[in-house]
């Protein structure tokens, strides 16, 4: 990225989170200015400008605010829980000299060899952490999966960056792996695969013999009797 993109941008007068949503009904979007020990500003921002922007690329913009230029980095940006509207950004005072730490979307190209024995390529992370300066901030990293074979594996430390940008994601985050496919199956024969609990058998429980029911039948009774003969 050698170019900054260039914005317009307005000193935002109200707060809160109803002046928020009043401003992007009218086609702004709410942001914050900060760094450099200089104090936070808060500002409007074009809303079909600042996303066409980000559509090409670009995260380091050139943003007039009262009259005056400032390079600012794009360091976040809020969307509504759709995923589609953008609520709120968050941008950095840098000069561009200076390096930063930045996340960039990985990006994966080919068809893995993989894929021919019945494999396919997962991909376990889509942004890598790293550092340069603001003027090198890549698009997005490409990486090619043609050569994966099943059971390969992409590390952070496999990828090739751009020259003067340094990985500063761990050197052994998993990137992409080739593996076979899991075979999905059905519930019947996944309850075919069920191991068949075994049965339980209880002992009968003994039935007294016929003399003894008998006699414990009628021991109360005879107690009774005897008890009343005193009497």
């Amino acid at each position: 990225m050698d170019k900054a993109q260039v914005l317009k941008a307005e000193i935002r007068q109200g707060v809160g989170s109803k002046d928020a949503i009043k401003l992007r009904k009218k086609g702004q979007i709410p942001a914050v200015v900060y760094g450099h020990k200089q104090e936070p500003a808060t500002i409007t921002l074009n809303a079909k400008s600042f996303r066409e922007a980000l559509q090409q690329g670009h995260r380091l913009m050139e943003v007039e605010i009262n009259k005056k230029n400032e390079t600012l980095l794009v360091k976040d940006v809020q969307y509504d829980y759709v995923g589609t509207d953008i609520i709120h950004v968050d941008l950095m005072r840098v000069d561009v000299t200076e390096m930063v730490r930045v996340t960039v979307p990985i990006e994966t190209k080919g068809t893995a060899k993989g894929a021919q024995e019945g494999g396919m390529v997962e991909i376990h992370t889509g942004k890598l952490e790293v550092e340069c300066r603001v003027t090198q901030i890549p698009e997005r990293i490409v990486i090619s999966v043609k050569e994966m074979a099943l059971g390969d594996a992409i590390h952070a430390k496999d990828i090739q960056l751009p020259e003067g940008v340094k990985l500063i994601s761990s050197p052994e985050l998993l990137v992409a792996t080739c593996h076979i496919v899991a075979e999905v199956k059905t519930t019947e024969e996944l309850e075919a695969e069920m191991p068949v609990a075994p049965e339980v058998i209880t002992a009968a429980k003994e039935e007294p013999e016929e003399g003894e029911a008998t006699a414990e039948a009628k021991e109360p009774k005879e107690k009774k009797e005897k008890k009343e003969e005193k009497k």
